[in-house]
């Protein structure tokens, strides 16, 4: 029952995919610093080998840029050709990439709807489909391997801007989480979604001009979300201590979702 047993994830490997930045790079950088050996993936191969760089040297540990795009069949194969040449087995995959379009309803373009689906929904079933055999090797009921996808509260909320696909994208990838979590808890691989609520990332600072002051005011906790936040929910999923939990969608937000009497399309 101690905390350096129920939460220790040092010796494992996980893949983080959008790892370069945001969400991606703060998980990534929580499990480097417990000691995980951390692949990371983005289509920008100078800032992700930058970014790799960075992390190993700040926690003294791997990490391992693949550039990728992640978004087609090729590049994923591409990737899992990669990630089994290179390792026998992968303990925890973080489904992370994701991408946003923002037009007005009457002129929402086919090319956004499929960039947005194709890369947060379609990648993250082939990419968990095409690795569960690497997830399966040393997956056990007493060490199960885990897959967290990360999700969105604009797919439990109906968002204010204008992106229509995204929050559609996020409320598929909780309903998928749930149906992949049915076919592969029997494999000893456990799978569990986080909805992020608002964090410092490009894809909502662009939204919000990098000032994050009224989304905060906003927010039942008064801040938004820190990079220990966000680490310490994926190490609670891939640790001893959340391997009971299966299927679960976790909102991460400061409370939007679950506190009354918020107005959520505000957000």
């Amino acid at each position: 029952m101690k905390i350096s047993e129920l939460f220790n994830v040092s010796g494992k490997v996980a893949i983080v995919t959008g790892g370069s930045r945001g969400i991606g790079e703060m998980i990534a950088a929580g499990f480097l610093a417990n000691g995980v050996k951390v692949y990371i993936t983005a289509r920008k191969e100078a800032a992700l080998i930058e970014k790799a760089n960075e992390l190993s040297a700040k926690y003294a540990c791997e990490c391992i840029p693949v550039p990728c795009d992640l978004s087609t069949m090729e590049g994923m194969t591409n990737f899992v050709n990669f990630i089994e040449s290179a390792e026998e087995h992968i303990d925890f995959l973080i489904n992370n990439a994701g991408a946003s379009w923002g037009e007005p309803y009457a002129e929402y373009s086919e090319k956004g709807w499929d960039k947005v689906m194709d890369l947060n929904v379609k990648s993250i079933f082939y990419l968990t489909q095409k690795l569960t055999p690497i997830l399966k090797t040393k997956a056990s009921i007493d060490n199960p391997s885990r897959v967290v996808n990360i999700g969105s509260i604009d797919g439990l909320n109906v968002p204010a801007l204008e992106s229509y696909a995204y929050g559609a994208s996020k409320a598929a990838v909780h309903h998928l989480t749930r149906v992949q979590a049915k076919k592969l808890v029997g494999e000893n691989i456990l799978v569990n979604a986080i909805a992020p609520g608002p964090y410092e990332s490009m894809m909502l600072g662009a939204a919000v001009n990098h000032d994050y002051s009224l989304i905060e005011s906003r927010n039942p906790r008064k801040r938004i979300g820190s990079p220990e936040d966000i680490a310490g929910l994926a190490i609670f999923l891939c640790s001893r201590a959340g391997a009971y939990t299966v299927g679960a969608v976790i909102p991460s937000d400061g409370g939007l979702v679950g506190t009354a009497g918020h107005d959520l399309s505000q957000i």
